[in-house]
């Protein structure tokens, strides 16, 4: 079965500000067939390559959850400073209007361990290179990064030069 993303993926004006094209993927998550069609296609890429999953706040957690089930790896979740317990390694990075901080519980990855990072959507890549980057600085090191929405006229690919990047479905030009 072949499926056309975008016909699950909505397109909501002026979210969560005005001037931003928001692409909501709740209606791909609301079908079987089409999230199970998802994670079947991250999970053939990636088969035997990673061993561990590193998920980012908040959507990733929903894609990241099922492709560890699918595939048998662990997942560990990147959240943003004070949302994990316990002792924690945290990398700061910037933001469009700021910075903020993204954090991983110490331990979660074994030195040389191969990582995928997954999100919902690739924009910018600010969040997605600092996960990169705290997981090399913890010893693992990054297979690739897979996004279900590339909005590829944000740039996000050049936040992530050098690194394998799987895009489900692609809005603007590269």
């Amino acid at each position: 079965m072949n499926i056309n993303l975008k016909d699950f993926i909505d397109v909501v004006p002026d979210f969560p500000k005005e001037g931003i094209l928001f692409r909501d993927v709740s209606p791909l998550l609301g079908n079987r067939e089409a999230f199970s069609w998802v994670i079947d296609r991250i999970s053939d890429r990636w088969n035997g390559n990673i061993d561990v999953i590193a998920a980012l706040d908040a959507r990733g957690f929903i894609f990241g959850g099922a492709l560890a089930y699918a595939s048998g790896t662990p997942m560990v979740m990147l959240r943003k400073k004070g949302k994990l317990p316990g002792e924690t390694e945290g990398i700061s990075y910037g933001l469009e209007y700021g910075s903020d901080i993204l954090e991983v519980q110490s331990g979660s990855f074994a030195s040389g361990s191969r990582v995928l990072v997954i999100d919902d959507l690739l924009a910018t890549g600010g969040t997605a290179a600092a996960a990169c980057a705290l997981i090399e600085r913890l010893g693992a090191v990054v297979a690739g990064c897979s996004f279900i929405v590339e909005l590829a006229d944000l740039g996000g690919r050049k936040a992530l030069r050098g690194r394998e990047i799987q895009s489900l479905v692609s809005y603007g030009e590269s």
